[in-house]
């Protein structure tokens, strides 16, 4: 069953979003699943494993650290770290495995929402992908002009839910934390972090109700 858009906070005085990218910025579950999924591919290989010995061993841990994180999700690069895959070496695998040319296409009204939305905020990305995947797939959708930043895995090595990456966004725009509003696909992942720093945050299921967010945001402040 779809999830409906969640809105936690929108700060009073809003300057700048700061977007997760994939599963929000499109909505291509196939190509979300393949990007996780190459890359335990590729894990296995290395390793010597099976696929389904890889996944297994994945799972568990990630099962096991959101057990002891009260349910909370962690990322699969922080998981790789665990298997001594660093976040430099992840980078290597996602510049050499992902291609969002091959998934993703020009979406005409997420141009006309960006460029609605750019009119009142700046607008930045923070992503777990490393820049070149994030730029390509700014670059398929056709909003990449629409971007004063991007904060990337290659851009602090850290992967969220990190408050580091976050923080460089907010760095970089010049606003303070509680001028910033997170939008994302993830609550453990993309905003329960900027919400204890104080950012507003908006769950959203994919891109239809990202095509939404001027309308909200007009009424809002």
């Amino acid at each position: 069953m779809r999830f409906k858009m969640k809105i936690y906070r929108i700060p009073a005085e809003t300057k700048a979003i700061l977007f997760d990218i994939d599963s929000t910025l499109y909505t291509n579950a196939f190509y979300a699943h393949e990007q996780v999924d190459v890359q335990l591919r590729y894990f296995a290989k290395i390793k010597g494993w099976s696929y389904d010995e890889a996944k297994s061993k994945i799972d568990a841990y990630r099962q096991n650290w959101a057990k002891e994180h009260g349910g909370a999700k962690t990322s699969f690069g922080n998981t790789l770290t665990a298997f001594g895959i660093s976040i430099e070496e992840s980078v290597r695998w996602r510049e050499k495995l992902i291609d969002p040319a091959e998934y993703l296409e020009h979406d005409a009204k997420l141009v006309e929402t960006m460029e609605a939305l750019s009119q009142k905020f700046r607008i930045a990305a923070v992503t777990n992908n490393p820049m070149i995947p994030a730029k390509k797939t700014l670059e398929v959708l056709g909003v990449i002009n629409f971007f004063d930043e991007i904060i990337a895995l290659d851009t602090c090595f850290v992967s969220k839910p990190h408050k580091l990456p976050y923080e460089r966004a907010a760095q970089s725009l010049a606003l303070a934390f509680e001028q910033c509003l997170s939008v994302g696909d993830r609550y453990d992942i993309d905003l329960a972090v900027p919400l204890e720093m104080g950012m507003g945050g908006i769950q959203v299921s994919g891109v239809k109700d990202v095509y939404t967010l001027p309308e909200i945001l007009t009424h809002a402040n």
